[in-house]
């Protein structure tokens, strides 16, 4: 059976949204004390950006709130985040795992 271009292109679009579906990342809140600047947002950045599986790291000062988003499948769990934040001089406050399809 020959396939047309149309049809190889549909297939490979099904297969890659199915792909996208399955491998959702994991999103994490952290409380972190003692934010109080940008500086300080860039150090607990760095260091949690550096713990393998960690995609992105979006910082709130004012509530000391971390958000961190995981690939799915790596290992992020309390104590990774503890480290993390310890080693960047700060102490970690909360550690929730958001449930996903729901908001930050």
């Amino acid at each position: 059976m020959k396939m047309t271009w149309r049809q190889t292109v549909l297939i490979v679009s099904l297969l890659l949204m199915s792909t996208a579906a399955v491998a959702a990342p994991q999103v994490y809140k952290l409380g972190v004390d003692g934010l109080a600047c940008p500086f300080c947002a860039y150090g607990v950045e760095k260091k949690l950006k550096a713990v393998k599986g960690v995609e992105k790291v979006d910082v709130d000062i004012k509530t000391g709130n971390v958000i961190v988003t995981v690939v799915e499948g790596a290992v992020f769990d309390q104590a990774t985040a503890k480290k993390a934040v310890t080693e960047a001089g700060f102490t970690l406050r909360g550690f929730e795992k958001i449930p996903q399809g729901t908001s930050k």
